[in-house]
């Protein structure tokens, strides 16, 4: 690998990295519209059972993650954090990145865990996710 390759993979990895650092943040906040304004519409959801939905508009992703962010405190979440960065660009506009997540109780314990991916466009504002793939557990 080149100083140069190595430099713009360097660069990928912080980039996202700090994209998800964020994402932590508008998380512990359990606001689906704070979430939501990590995402682009359309959005294409894939879930670990091979279900999908696409989300046409930013105010259905919002209700979509405030479902999600009110279910999660419900079942005991305080927080989550994420590990396991992997990232490729894809051409100069978009890169994909793959996180494992960890949701955690008040006392620190884990709740759940789950690896994803995520395809991301860049946008005048940040990073922006336009599409996410759950990956079933493995067997």
């Amino acid at each position: 690998m080149s100083a140069a390759t190595g430099a713009a993979d360097a660069a990928l990895q912080a980039e996202a990295a700090e994209f998800f650092d964020a994402f932590v943040q508008a998380f512990a906040s359990f606001d689906g519209e704070r979430v939501a304004q990590r995402y682009l519409a359309p959005y294409l959801s894939r879930r670990a059972d091979g279900t999908s939905a696409c989300f046409l508009a930013h105010d259905e992703i919002g209700r979509y993650f405030q479902s999600v962010v009110d279910a999660y405190r419900e079942d005991g979440c305080a927080s989550c954090r994420w590990d396991a960065l992997e990232t490729t660009a894809v051409g100069a506009q978009s890169l994909l990145a793959g996180v494992t997540w960890t949701l955690l109780r008040a006392d620190g314990g884990v709740l759940a865990g789950w690896r994803e991916s995520y395809h991301l466009a860049r946008t005048p504002e940040g990073l922006r996710i336009f599409a996410s793939i759950d990956h079933p557990p493995e067997a």
